[in-house]
């Protein structure tokens, strides 16, 4: 009775739904054809309505397995088609119908899977997933079974009788019911099956998101065993997943362990530029709608909210000296961090973007002001100068979503941004929902999103010669998954939201939309077509907002703004 109130517990388990799609935008994208949005993102063909079948047919696959059903299938080649029911079907019938007849081989034996598919070898034998501890006993005592989820690969011995390794690979059985040692001769290997990583892709997943909603329930116990079992089926997976799901297993334990990520002392800024198009095109069409702002000024003012090493301006700057008429007058001001060697880095982009300045026959002016967040900067230490002497710009690179952290930070930085009375506010913000106060809500929309970000840099290194920026833009993005599910209070910065909330904030704040225009966006589609390196990046137009995402999931938007006193 406590097995089969057990097994129900499982089809539960392994029936649920994987994560839901994301709430925005989905009502402007294809249709997916009913896949199941996650899974298809990594690779895998999945029907969201034939979820309940899957996860049914492979507990029945699994309890068959175990009964030394896996034998049955020796002299079987089982195809693996994108219908995994189908797949898990015909495996069923063929243990059935070679069990009606009582043939049973111990023939070495295997499931060829064709595809690009990568598969994993899991060892059956009882010396490799026994460690002495985990007895038959410890599914009727261990309120925490994972069989529903990791399956019965990786527990061994299922009898109440003791393995013992002895000598020279001789095996010694000591029986539960009496102290007399037994000793075996070595026996030929058992059967290996090789598992679809497919089938261990959909476990990964749901054991992610059941570690999830144990961390949301407290319940630490139980999610220190899922998030070790991670480990476990991630080593049938290779590329995007199998990254993504390291870094949010590292997450998670962390959160559990309460290991709470440092600060990191290093800027991966410049290896996440070269490796992918999404800051090249954050840079591009914010430059676009301040060169229009600036047409026919004199002298212009640019004030960086996200200075970093100052990689936006060149492209500007050129274009200004490019000018019909020849160029304004161009003040930057900078804004940035503390250096954690004290060092003034600010100064030294200055340097670096006068030295091109006067080159390019720029009249050129930088000051750096160093500052922990934006909310303590106020628009009476920059200087403004009146708007019939100088138009001033106010430009936000994924800088914004940080100052959610503190209440009424944002607040306080967009009446600042109105009193430096700029005709344009360029604001370029990831395109996800990561400051939901639900946890699981949270976590959920976080592996939807950096699952397509990740497989999008995986098709980028098909072309990238420099891999170590590949692996570095990898590292970036791992820290911004760690800060959103390991980090709460004012430690978790990454508080991404979407167009629409950003859209919300900056109208109660008193600023208008402006029209990026559709200059913007074919340029803006010319760029991607040069530097992205593949055809799955997908520029598109929301509302007057440009849009860059990966083949139908947007990810970064940009928008343009002004004040609504300000008068064209």
């Amino acid at each position: 009775m406590k097995r089969g109130r057990e097994r129900k517990k499982e089809s539960k388990t392994s029936s649920s739904s994987p994560p839901a799609k994301p709430k925005d935008l989905t009502q402007t994208l294809p249709d997916s054809g009913g896949m199941d949005e996650l899974l298809e993102v990594l690779g895998y063909k999945v029907r969201s309505t034939d979820m309940a079948d899957v996860a049914q047919k492979l507990e029945q696959l699994e309890m068959v397995m175990g009964e030394d059903g896996v034998s049955q299938l020796a002299d079987t080649v089982h195809y693996n088609p994108s219908d995994l029911s189908g797949w898990y079907q015909s495996m069923l019938s063929e243990i059935n119908n070679t069990g009606s007849d009582g043939v049973s081989s111990s023939a070495d034996f295997d499931i060829t899977l064709p595809g690009d598919a990568s598969t994993t070898m899991i060892d059956f034998s009882n010396n490799n997933a026994t460690n002495g501890q985990q007895t038959g006993n410890m599914y009727d005592d261990d309120p925490y079974d994972l069989r529903a989820i990791a399956g019965g690969a990786i527990y061994g011995v299922s009898s109440t009788d003791e393995l013992l390794e002895g000598r020279n690979g001789i095996k010694r059985i000591k029986s539960a019911g009496s102290d007399e040692i037994i000793d075996v001769p070595p026996e030929s290997p058992r059967p290996v099956v090789l598992v679809d990583s497919q089938e261990a892709g959909i476990r990964l997943v749901h054991t992610l998101m059941a570690c999830a909603e144990a961390v949301q329930q407290n319940n630490m116990k139980l999610a220190d065993a899922l998030v070790k079992h991670v480990g476990i089926l991630v080593a049938s997976q290779a590329g995007a997943m199998a990254k993504v799901a390291r870094y949010f297993a590292s997450a998670l334990a962390q959160r559990i362990y309460k290991i709470y990520p440092r600060e990191s002392l290093e800027d991966l800024h410049m290896h996440f530029y070269e490796s992918c198009p999404y800051l090249k095109f954050a840079h591009f069409t914010a430059n676009q709608a301040i060169l229009e702002a600036f047409a026919g000024a004199i002298r212009v003012h640019v004030i960086d909210f996200s200075l970093n090493q100052g990689m936006q301006w060149p492209a500007l700057m050129q274009a200004l000296a490019l000018r019909n008429g020849g160029p304004p007058a161009f003040r930057l001001t900078g804004i940035g961090p503390p250096q954690p060697d004290n060092t003034d880095a600010l100064q030294q982009v200055g340097w670096k973007l006068a030295q091109l300045a006067d080159t390019i026959g720029v009249e050129f002016e930088f000051r750096g002001f160093v500052a922990n967040s934006l909310a303590d900067i106020d628009a009476g230490m920059l200087d403004i100068r009146p708007t019939d002497e100088e138009v001033v710009a106010v430009n936000s690179v994924f800088e914004l979503h940080r100052l959610l952290a503190r209440p009424g930070a944002v607040d306080k930085v967009l009446n600042s941004m109105k009193d430096m009375k700029p005709k344009i506010v360029t604001i370029v913000e990831q395109e996800s929902s990561h400051n939901d106060a639900v946890f699981l809500d949270r976590f959920n929309e976080a592996l939807h999103y950096y699952s397509t970000m990740f497989d999008s840099l995986e098709s980028s290194a098909l072309t990238q010669s420099n891999s170590i920026d590949l692996e570095m833009s990898e590292v970036y993005l791992g820290r911004q998954i760690c800060n959103v599910v390991a980090c709460e209070g004012t430690d978790r910065i990454e508080r991404h939201e979407t167009l629409t909330q950003w859209r919300t904030r900056m109208n109660s704040a008193g600023f208008n939309p402006v029209h990026l225009g559709s200059n913007a966006f074919k340029q803006a589609s010319m760029l991607l077509a040069l530097f992205a390196g593949g055809d799955g990046y997908r520029v598109e137009e929301n509302d007057g907002c440009l849009m860059l995402g990966w083949h139908t999931r947007p990810l970064i938007a940009t928008s343009a703004w002004q004040p609504g006193s300000v008068v064209e």
